[in-house]
């Protein structure tokens, strides 16, 4: 449990004094693993991405599982706005003395409702709610100055149906991939679509072909929509072209999930190589496509691929993985097969 404040500054009456204890509800998980580590990971998104939380730990109050967090003044609408995307937020309170919770009104900080991500149900499908932990961790490295559209790029280049993309739209930024499977690009274009059309949002949504010297290469899905991220494009293809495909432009951020080389996703953008090869094949073309001052976050399976081999891989690259502290405390068991790990690394400002 947090410290109490000093026994003046009670005295003087919990409603007159600087409020710095609060208490994070942390959102039941979309499985019971992941909702069991879900404290620790909070504790850790926060350490890394708030830079305003002078302490952040795990506490549990009546059998609630909450984060902890303490900073130096109350919480502005902007810090509000962080802990509002965290990604096990529900209910922030202040803590008072004598376990006193009162409530704290969290903005709303997305551009898109939760459903458009939650709605998709399929094998495979990574936990939302992680995804969200690596975008917020991914974003908060990124040291480029904001484009003059006012939104960060996004790249997942082993996009599959589409989790990564969606969940950087609800935070406001232009999502951009490449996936090899047809099916599941036709899938996440359809589900977009409809979404859009339903919620009644004035947009443009359309598939077309990609052709280079005549020859048909594959597909291409474009959407977008007004008062809100203007653009979602993902190429079909190979992750490891996709630097052809889209050529001269660069990105903000690059966050993707690896294939964990397990039976939902064996051959996934890799034609039957193993997701360790995988990696050191794309990891070069990925950091290429980033901006000076981008940051490149990737979960993957630490079974399938040490995280110490990772980090030599990211550093060959001209990459800088952010290590140490709670940066080396992210790991979690997905089921028998898959320990998951995520690593964010940076690109210098000094490198074109």
């Amino acid at each position: 449990m947090l410290d109490h404040l000093d026994t003046a500054t009670h005295a003087r009456g919990w409603k007159n004094r600087r409020v710095t204890d609060y208490l994070l509800l942390i959102s039941p998980g979309a499985n019971r693993v992941f909702a069991g580590c879900a404290p620790r990971l909070g504790v850790a998104e926060l350490t890394l991405s708030a830079d305003f939380v002078r302490q952040a730990r795990p506490v549990q109050l009546a059998g609630v599982d909450y984060v902890g967090l303490r900073t130096d003044a109350a919480l502005d609408e902007a810090q509000r706005i962080v802990i509002a995307r965290q990604s096990g937020a529900l209910a922030l309170f202040e803590h008072h003395d004598d376990d006193l919770l009162a409530p704290v009104a969290l903005p709303d900080a997305f551009a898109l409702p939760d459903d458009l991500v939650t709605i998709p149900k399929y094998p495979g499908k990574t936990n939302e709610q992680f995804t969200q932990l690596l975008m917020n961790l991914t974003l908060s490295a990124v040291t480029a100055p904001l484009p003059a559209s006012g939104r960060r790029a996004v790249l997942d280049p082993l996009a599959g149906r589409g989790t990564t993309l969606l969940v950087a739209w609800r935070n406001g930024c232009d999502g951009f991939g490449v996936e090899s499977d047809e099916r599941a690009v036709e899938a996440m274009a359809a589900y977009v679509t409809t979404y859009l059309r339903r919620a009644r949002l004035h947009h443009s949504a359309a598939t077309t072909p990609v052709r280079r010297e005549h020859r048909l290469l594959g597909h291409r899905f474009d959407a977008t929509w007004t008062d809100g991220p203007a653009q979602l494009t993902v190429f079909t293809g190979d992750t490891r072209d996709s630097a052809t495909l889209f050529g001269k432009r660069r990105f903000d951020a690059i966050v993707t999930d690896a294939p964990y080389g397990i039976v939902h996703r064996p051959q996934h953008a890799g034609g039957g190589r193993s997701p360790a090869q995988l990696l050191d094949e794309a990891l070069p073309v990925w950091a290429g496509q980033l901006r000076a001052g981008g940051a490149l976050g990737l979960s993957w399976n630490t079974l399938g691929l040490p995280r110490a081999d990772l980090l030599d891989l990211l550093a060959s690259c001209g990459l800088e993985p952010r290590t140490g502290g709670a940066w080396d405390d992210l790991a979690h068991r997905v089921d028998s097969s898959i320990r998951r790990d995520l690593v964010v690394a940076t690109k210098p400002l000094s490198i074109v």
